[in-house]
């Protein structure tokens, strides 16, 4: 065997034998001292899936904090301590989710809907943001023409985009055109 092979096995020895309670005669005192360090504290696993619960939970937070402030929100006070008692999978989940959607920029900031862009909206879909007319030239809760979309910015589908978007695209065409991109119903 080899000289610091005996050194490092010497030095293992040496550590358990200091960390190892002496055991005594009496079989009672003997079950109090091994037991009593380990009552009540959790195992290495446990420690690891703690910490990384704690490390899930301040990445929602900081999440939820950054969506809050990107949107204009106000941010739910009760959201960090009900993702608390989730599992590591849902947190994990959740992460996934927020950081698409902050990724994507879809999250657009709630909206005003003045009145006359609501009776627009009432006229041209019965406020349905799914909704499609004119053979299909027309799409979405303010019946957006693709290029109507397109120039304030919308990209794809009117009708599949999120109903608070259709209405911030819609306030953007008013407020640069009034209402005469509906014609019909603008009037």
């Amino acid at each position: 065997m080899r000289t610091d092979t005996k050194f490092r096995i010497a030095a293992v020895v040496a550590a358990s034998a200091v960390s190892v309670p002496a055991v005594t005669a009496s079989p009672s005192l003997h079950a109090t001292v091994l037991s009593a360090p380990l009552a009540g504290n959790r195992t290495m696993a446990a420690e690891l899936r703690a910490g990384a619960h704690w490390r899930l939970v301040q990445s929602h937070a900081k999440l939820l904090r950054r969506l809050a402030r990107a949107s204009g929100e106000p941010m739910d006070p009760h959201a960090i301590p009900h993702a608390r008692r989730w599992t590591n999978d849902r947190l994990r989940r959740s992460n996934i989710r927020l950081r698409r959607i902050l990724k994507s920029g879809v999250f657009a900031p709630a909206v005003t809907i003045p009145a006359v862009l609501s009776s627009i909206a009432n006229c041209e879909s019965h406020g349905n943001p799914t909704a499609i007319g004119g053979g299909g030239a027309y799409r979405g809760k303010y019946q957006f023409s693709y290029s109507a979309w397109a120039s304030v910015g919308g990209k794809g589908d009117p009708a599949a985009a999120p109903e608070a978007e259709q209405d911030r695209r819609a306030a953007m065409l008013l407020a640069r055109s009034g209402t005469s991109p509906w014609p019909v119903c603008g009037g």
